[in-house]
């Protein structure tokens, strides 16, 4: 399964002339919160080597802790404060990076009093921060509250999913595998552009090449390749797919998967029906599903955008969930606010409901996804403009249907569908399970893109 970890610079901060004891009592506190979170996914780099007590509050050590988290490679910084803190050290570490920042300290419990100095936590951020904008730093900010509240754990994984798809699409190589489909003018995307603003890299894997380790692969029919037929078979019902077509199928997947990381990508954008029935005369929809559960998510109809759509969600989840591109296709014959998500047969069979019984129809797969909380999106541009649409909704009850499908439900879908209407957008969404709208907003104002919440009213139809 594809994943990657986050390697995470702390750097607690505190006022020189405040209590040391007491910042550390503070630093302790938070320390042992966040180090178990994610714990297997997030590497936390400290500062403990480089100041006393592991905290920073002396301007001349700023040189030696950026240093540091330099060499680590740090893809996000946590700021705590311990108390008020030094502007001028917290503001210069977060100027010399340009990564996701945190900032956070703990409520203080009581004011001042004549017999007693207190923290002074919050003043200290509103300080900070000032400053930490005039040297442009993008931040993140969790509410001022008690290092126990389930509000600073949930803030702080929630920015270390943040980061994750900063870090995600910052770079992202794309295996592009052919080009779009001649009717499909809406899945175009600007390669260039994607590469100069993001980093992306879209690196083209020709259907013939693929075609061809397809071919070697049946040819040398290894145990490996024989027991993936057979678990294909023990999964889905494929007396409707010829054997040939099903080992064809399977060769595909394994060939596709071999160029994926021969080139380095983690995501793709597939031709699909347009490409492979006329080179290998099978519909290759079963491998999109398949790759998907290998953490490695392919966009059919050579979507780039939706391939980048799903690395953001794969990103979302810390790489623990599986995600797929979805049609809109038609609303809920009775429920106003409900929509079915649906597509030939391309989703992941780990998403599959229990009781649904899944098939292999001509080489596409036939089963209802299960239950639960989803979050949508759709990155897109248009004009040189990149939009983020999201929205979280929830599954439903609907009628059944061919393919692989799942009804949504959301809080009014007439305003949903006057937000993809009216935006740059396109009937393919990516989905995955789980609540992610707040990372996917944050998300949004690192990389530059126009959020677009569903859950906001935009222009309206008629």
């Amino acid at each position: 399964m594809y994943t990657q970890k986050l390697i995470l610079g702390v750097v607690p901060v505190k006022r020189s002339f405040l209590s040391m004891e007491e910042a550390v009592r503070q630093k302790n506190k938070f320390m042992s919160v966040i180090r178990r979170v994610k714990p297997e996914l997030v590497e936390i780099v400290d500062v403990d080597d480089i100041v006393e007590q592991g905290i920073l509050y002396e301007a001349d050590k700023v040189p030696a802790v950026v240093d540091k988290l330099k060499k680590a490679g740090i893809d996000a910084l946590f700021l705590p404060f311990c108390d008020f803190g030094e502007e001028q050290a917290a503001a210069a570490v977060a100027a010399a990076f340009r990564v996701p920042v945190l900032v956070w300290g703990a409520r203080d419990e009581r004011p001042n009093t004549f017999e007693a100095r207190g923290r002074d936590t919050q003043c200290g951020m509103f300080a900070a921060t000032k400053v930490m904008r005039r040297y442009g730093v993008t931040y993140s900010y969790i509410f001022n509250c008690e290092t126990e509240s389930p509000r600073f754990a949930s803030g702080y994984e929630n920015f270390l999913r943040t980061a994750a798809v900063v870090k995600a699409v910052k770079g992202l190589r794309i295996a592009k595998i052919g080009d779009r489909p001649v009717p499909f003018m809406s899945v175009m995307a600007n390669e260039a552009d994607l590469l100069s603003r993001f980093g992306m890299v879209c690196v083209p894997i020709s259907p013939s090449a693929v075609v061809g380790r397809m071919k070697t692969i049946l040819e040398e029919n290894s145990m490996v390749f024989q027991s993936y037929c057979e678990n294909i078979s023990q999964r889905m019902d494929c007396a409707q797919t010829k054997e040939e077509d099903l080992r064809k199928a399977a060769a595909v997947k394994m060939a596709v998967q071999l160029l994926m990381e021969e080139n380095n990508c983690s995501v793709g954008a597939f031709e699909c029906w347009s490409a492979f029935p006329a080179l290998a005369d099978i519909c290759p929809c079963l491998v999109l599903g398949e790759m998907a559960d290998e953490g490695l998510p392919l966009a059919c109809e050579t979507d780039v955008n939706g391939a980048v759509t799903m690395a953001i969600l794969r990103a979302c989840s810390l790489y623990e969930d599986v995600e797929f591109l979805a049609d809109l296709t038609i609303r809920h014959p009775e429920n106003d606010n409900a929509e079915l998500l649906w597509h030939c047969g391309p989703f992941p069979y780990s998403l599959k409901k229990e009781e649904s019984k899944a098939a292999l129809v001509e080489g596409q797969e036939s089963f209802e996804l299960k239950a639960g909380q989803l979050t949508v999106c759709r990155f897109d541009e248009l004009g040189g403009e990149y939009y983020l649409f999201a929205g979280e909704a929830s599954t439903t009850d609907g009628p059944e249907t061919t393919g692989t499908y799942v009804w949504m439900e959301t809080d009014n879908w007439q305003r949903w569908e006057e937000k993809l209407m009216f935006g740059p957008y396109i009937h393919h969404l990516g989905v995955c399970y789980g609540s992610y709208l707040p990372v996917l907003r944050e998300a949004a104002r690192y990389l530059g893109l126009h959020f677009d919440n569903a859950h906001e009213q935009g222009i309206h139809s008629l």
